[in-house]
C-alpha cells in the first residue's frame, strides 16, 4: 500500500516545539534557582546532593506509566503533564521549609517530569511521521535553545525578587501557557492513529506501522530496549559534559565563577545550534550521523581532557557538545518511525526510560573517574562512552530490520 505524506493544520505541526520549549523553560528556571531552592530548605550540600537523587528516582516510574497514558488519552495529555510540572515546581518553591518536604517536592517535580518527556517525545515523533520533517531534533533544539534563555531570565528574576516562590510562579505561568497551547493544538488528534487536524486529504503516513498489539511483541520490546540502551550512553555523555564542564574550568584553569559559567552556557547554545543544522540529515542519514556525531563527540572529550589552555579546552567542549547533542534525538527519531500512532507512547517510554539511566548514571560515573584521576583527565572516560557507541550500530539496524519484517503482509 502506498503512503502520502499530508500536510497537517500549522498549530498541530508547531505543538511539538510548543511542548519542548515549555519544558526547556521550567528546566532552565530550575538550573538557575538550585541556590535559593537549598538555602530555604536549610540543608546541607550533601543532603542536598542525595535530595536532588529523587528528581530521577521520580521520573522512572513516571516515564514507564506515561506512554499508556499518551496512547489511550492521546497526544493533548502532553500539554496537561507540561502545566502540571508548572504546578509542581510552585508546590515545591511554597512548601520546602524542611529537609522532608524537600524530598518530597522533588519527588513529585521529577515523576511529573518524567510524564511530561515522555509525552512531549511521542507528540515530536508522531508528528514528524504525518509530515516527514525532522520535527525531533528541531524540537530538542528549542529545548536547548530555551533551556539557554530561560535559565538567563531566572537569574535576573531571582537577583531583583530574591523568592524562590516567585520565580517557581513565573516559570509556572509560562510552562501552563506552552502547555495550554500544545493541548489547543493537539485536541482534535486521535490517541491513536487516523488523520491530524486540519489535514489537506490524503492518507496520514502516522497511521500505518507496527502496532505493539501484534505478534512478536517480546522482540520487539527487546527491539526498543536496545534503542534505550545505545541512548543510555549518549545521554550519559552528554549529562557529564554538561554537569562538569564548569567545575573542569574553575579547577584546571583557576577560571572565575562568571567564566566558569561560560561553559555549560557554550555547551547548550552549541547543542541547540548543531541541532538545527543537522535535523535533516538526521532523517535521511540517521546511521551515517550516529557514527559521525560519536567521532565527533569522541574527539572533543580527548581535546577537553588534554588540552592546555583553557581556549583550547573551550573548543573541546564545544565539539564534545555539536557531537553528544545529535545522538539521542536520531536515535529516538530512527526508532520510533516503524512504530504505529497507537503503540508510539508506549514506545516511547520504552526507549526514554533505559535511556534515562544513562542520563542519571553520567554525572556520577564522571565523579567517580574525576575522584581517582583529577577532573580534567577523567573527560577520556566521557570520550570512551562515545567511542564505543558506533560498535553498537549493528545491534540497533538488526532491531531495525525486525520492526520492517513485522510490518511486511503475510
Amino acid at each position: 500500500m502506498s503512503t502520502a505524506i499530508v500536510r497537517p493544520a500549522v498549530a498541530f505541526r508547531m505543538a511539538p516545539f510548543f511542548g519542548f520549549a515549555g519544558f526547556g523553560a521550567f528546566w532552565g528556571v530550575w538550573g538557575a534557582a538550585l541556590p535559593l531552592l537549598r538555602a530555604q530548605a536549610g540543608v546541607s550540600d550533601a543532603e542536598f546532593g542525595v535530595a536532588l537523587l529523587l528528581v530521577g528516582a521520580g521520573a522512572l516510574p513516571a516515564m514507564l506509566l506515561a506512554g499508556r497514558l499518551v496512547d489511550a488519552v492521546g497526544l493533548r495529555v502532553a500539554g496537561i503533564l507540561l502545566a502540571l510540572l508548572g504546578v509542581m515546581g510552585v508546590v515545591l518553591a511554597a512548601g520546602s521549609v524542611s529537609y522532608g518536604a524537600l524530598c518530597v517536592g522533588i519527588l513529585l517535580v521529577g515523576a511529573s517530569s518524567g510524564a511530561a518527556d515522555v509525552a512531549i517525545n511521542t507528540l515530536a515523533a508522531t508528528v514528524e511521521k504525518r509530515t516527514g520533517r525532522p520535527v525531533v531534533a528541531r524540537s530538542h533544539a528549542t529545548f536547548s535553545a530555551t533551556v539557554a534563555v530561560s535559565s538567563l531570565g531566572a537569574g535576573a528574576l531571582a537577583a531583583l525578587a530574591d523568592s524562590l516562590l516567585v520565580t517557581f510562579a513565573a516559570a509556572a505561568i509560562g510552562v501552563a501557557a506552552f502547555g495550554l497551547a500544545v493541548v489547543v493544538s493537539t485536541h482534535s488528534a486521535p490517541a491513536g492513529g487516523g488523520a491530524a487536524p486540519g489535514s489537506e486529504g490524503g492518507v496520514v503516513s502516522g497511521s500505518e506501522g507496527v502496532s505493539m498489539r501484534r505478534g512478536g511483541r517480546g522482540s520487539r520490546w527487546v527491539a526498543l530496549i536496545v534503542i534505550g540502551a545505545i541512548g543510555a550512553l549518549a545521554f550519559a555523555a552528554e549529562n557529564a559534559y554538561q554537569t562538569w564542564v564548569a567545575v573542569l574550568l574553575t579547577d584546571a584553569f583557576a577560571a572565575s565563577p562568571a567564566l566558569a559559567a561560560v561553559a555549560p552556557a557554550a555547551f547548550a547554545t552549541t547543542a541547540a545550534l548543531t541541532r538545527l543544522a543537522t535535523a535533516a540529515i538526521t532523517m535521511r542519514r540517521a546511521i551515517a550521523t550516529l557514527v559521525v556525531a560519536s567521532l565527533v563527540a569522541t574527539a572533543g572529550g580527548v581535546l577537553t581532557a588534554f588540552a592546555p589552555t583553557l581556549p583550547l579546552a573551550l573548543a573541546g567542549i564545544v565539539a564534545a557538545a555539536a557531537g553528544a547533542s545529535v545522538l539521542f534525538p536520531t536515535l529516538l527519531s530512527y526508532g520510533l518511525r516503524p512504530v504505529a500512532d497507537e503503540s508510539r507512547g508506549r514506545a516511547t517510554s520504552a526507549i526514554s526510560t533505559v535511556a534515562y539511566l544513562g542520563y542519571l548514571a553520567g554525572p556520577a560515573y564522571f565523579g567517580l573517574l574525576a575522584d581517582a584521576t583529577g577532573v580534567q583527565p577523567a573527560f577520556v572516560g566521557v570520550a570512551v562512552l562515545t567511542a564505543v557507541l558506533p560498535v553498537t550500530i549493528p545491534a540497533l539496524s538488526i532491531g531495525r530490520r525486525s520492526w520492517l519484517r513485522a510490518s511486511a503482509p503475510g
